[in-house]
């Protein structure tokens, strides 16, 4: 049995990168919606669409790593 050690550290380093950058993405789409809107009213809601485009580059992620399982 042979293992290609490089190939293991490239799945390695790419899914370590694509995990810790959706945790990341996730994170600042809670913290988001989480802040009280009490700079004003037009600054809230700049946070909170940017809070749903984090949610939304999410959902497309896991959309995309599903697509990738099933094709």
């Amino acid at each position: 049995m042979h293992i290609d050690w490089a190939a293991l550290g490239s799945v390695f380093g790419v899914s370590l990168a694509a995990t810790v950058g959706l945790v990341g993405l996730f994170t600042l789409g809670i913290v988001g919606l989480s802040r009280p809107s009490a700079t004003g009213a037009g600054q809230g809601a700049v946070v909170r669409t940017g809070a749903y485009a984090c949610f939304a580059l999410c959902a497309a992620a896991v959309a995309y790593g599903i697509f990738l399982i099933v094709a």
